[in-house]
């Protein structure tokens, strides 16, 4: 046997996040760290802000954080990338940070970090992978009423999430399920 590097896309992805998130977590806010976190101001004479629409994804507050969303961006990152291509999986990822960076920049004026939003998509896009025409699959209905009334529930208490990722992330996974059918 040999080991195969599939789903590059998703290694790709799992690897900045690891770096991203070894800079959130060794070095000063006051140096490139700041890249990898989206302030909640709209900063438009600062480049740094423009890359930090899309970077915040890349990094965690904690270790706890990374592998809780690497592990499920390796569980369900593979599956998503050989149904859609490695070039969609990666325009579908980098489209739902970017706007939901904005869209979080423009409602809420603290700031947001981490793949959490990205990997709710994924949990809704993998339960529409198989989708036939005038079809809605079960699971996909099981899934929007666990996760998404968690979610809502959960947003109420006073906590650090950025709960509006997560429910954004998972409509971004169900518009792309049903786009892509």
């Amino acid at each position: 046997m040999k080991i195969t590097f599939q789903s590059k896309g998703t290694l790709y992805l799992s690897l900045l996040c690891v770096l991203g998130s070894f800079i959130v977590m060794t070095t000063p806010k006051t140096n490139f760290s700041h890249v990898f976190m989206l302030n909640g101001d709209a900063q438009f004479t600062e480049w740094e802000w423009y890359i930090s629409l899309v970077a915040y994804i890349f990094g965690h507050s904690s270790i706890e954080h990374l592998l809780g969303n690497m592990s499920l961006l390796l569980i369900l990152g593979p599956i998503i990338e050989l149904k859609y291509g490695t070039k969609r999986f990666v325009f579908m990822s980098l489209i739902t940070a970017l706007i939901t960076g904005i869209l979080h920049t423009l409602l809420w004026d603290n700031g947001l970090l981490g793949f959490s939003g990205l990997v709710f998509m994924y949990i809704v896009l993998s339960t529409l992978l198989n989708i036939r025409n005038r079809e809605i699959p079960f699971t996909f209905i099981l899934v929007v009423v666990l996760y998404f009334g968690m979610e809502v529930l959960s947003s109420l208490k006073d906590t650090q999430i950025s709960h509006f990722a997560h429910l954004f992330g998972g409509a971004m996974g169900a518009f792309w399920g049903f786009y892509r059918r």
